[in-house]
């Protein structure tokens, strides 16, 4: 390490009496290039370890801040799941990294706020769930317009593009989970028609999900017997829709399609609240206690979208993108290079192979509790 030189200050010996006024002054002036030269020397030794710019956090070797922003509480799978399988992959690969981790339980202002302050705390990648779609946009504006690169996780943002979009094909699950639960209701040669709990209105991965079940119901024969879409994706919400629905249509109910695991038994539990037969229910997300619910025999399918899968790829591009390389995309959706990865629906009959094969990540001894015990033990399950 270099030493800073210092430099000697000669100051002038004392004057007359007469002329104190003059060498108070020019003593005064002495003094200040005396703390002006240490100041810079000291300044000098600081940076001489980095160099200039150097923030602390490993410079040119891709190493900073990412934040990972998800939308709600109301899926169990972001806290339980996303975030920690996330973390992990960044630890893997830059150990240097720091993930500033905010959840915005379905707020879309908090979620503002949580990006304005991950950028303020110097994130360079921000990958973003949005609570709301189109409100995201301003947050994908605000970001790029300060160099920092934005990943779509999960839920794309239409109005404004991301640098990168992760996530399942979201109209193809959609569709799977729509045309599995009509393939079933032709099995059993279900009479009546089908009720459909869509996703939030304000997330665009809702809508997509909502026009893939359009794809396999519109024209299997079963009549739409209505459709909501559910603020939020709030369980109790689409409960309380699912109620009113039973009282009007009654035994006219042959399934349900619910979008996702939360809505989903929502749906499950307005029919056990009315104490009525409780039709095929249709999931998404593979959720724990959809999969008890599966195994119960109370929740027809769901659909598996490894979140290991999903949380590793947004880890991996986050890391290019914060060397600067660009990341490998398979296709583009809404104007942005993305990765979509396949889904997998999951009923009783291949249960035991999907969730607890290599790429699930529950556990036999979580999922199978006394309650369920003996529904695993008929599965397979131990």
């Amino acid at each position: 390490m270099k030493h800073p030189s210092f430099v000697c200050v000669a100051f002038p010996a004392p004057m007359s009496k007469d002329t104190s006024k003059e060498w108070n002054m020019r003593r005064l002036a002495s003094f200040a290039l005396a703390g002006i030269l240490a100041v810079g020397a000291l300044t000098a030794c600081a940076e001489e370890p980095g160099g200039a710019g150097d923030d602390g956090e490993g410079g040119g070797t891709g190493a900073g801040k990412v934040a990972f922003l998800m939308p709600d509480l109301a899926s169990t799978r972001y806290e339980q799941y996303d975030a920690p399988l996330f973390k992990k992959r960044m630890g893997e690969l830059c150990d240097e990294c720091k993930v500033i981790y905010q959840n915005a339980d379905s707020d879309a202002a908090l979620q503002q706020q949580q990006a304005n302050s991950a950028l303020a705390q110097g994130a360079k990648v921000i990958v973003l769930d949005p609570v709301d779609s189109e409100s995201a946009a301003t947050i994908v504006q605000t970001a790029q317009s300060q160099g920092v690169k934005v990943i779509a996780y999960d839920r794309p943002i239409p109005t404004k593009p991301a640098d990168f979009y992760v996530s399942f094909d979201n109209e193809a699950i959609g569709e799977s989970i729509g045309q599995s639960l009509v393939d079933h209701l032709d099995k059993e040669r279900a009479k009546g028609g089908i009720l459909q709990v869509n996703g939030s209105p304000t997330d665009a991965a809702a809508g997509l999900i909502k026009k893939g079940i359009h794809n396999a119901v519109d024209d299997s024969g079963y009549e739409l017997l209505a459709e909501y879409d559910t603020p939020d994706w709030s369980p109790e919400k689409a409960q309380q829709w699912v109620s009113g629905q039973i009282s009007q249509y009654s035994d006219r109910i042959a399934g349900v399609v619910a979008a996702n695991d939360g809505t989903g038994g929502g749906s499950i539990a307005a029919f056990k609240a009315a104490e009525a037969d409780v039709p095929p229910v249709t999931g998404n997300d593979a959720e724990l206690a959809a999969v008890q619910r599966i195994i119960a025999g109370d929740q027809f399918n769901t659909i598996s979208k490894p979140i290991k899968t999903v949380a590793e790829a947004a880890a991996e591009v986050a890391y290019d993108l914060m060397q600067g390389e660009k990341p490998k995309a398979d296709t583009t959706l809404f104007d942005t290079p993305s990765q979509l990865f396949q889904p997998t629906v999951v009923t009783r009959e291949n249960l035991k192979e999907v969730i607890f094969g290599p790429d699930g990540v529950l556990k036999a001894e979580d999922v199978c509790t006394r309650v369920y015990a003996d529904d695993c033990k008929s599965l397979g399950i131990s």
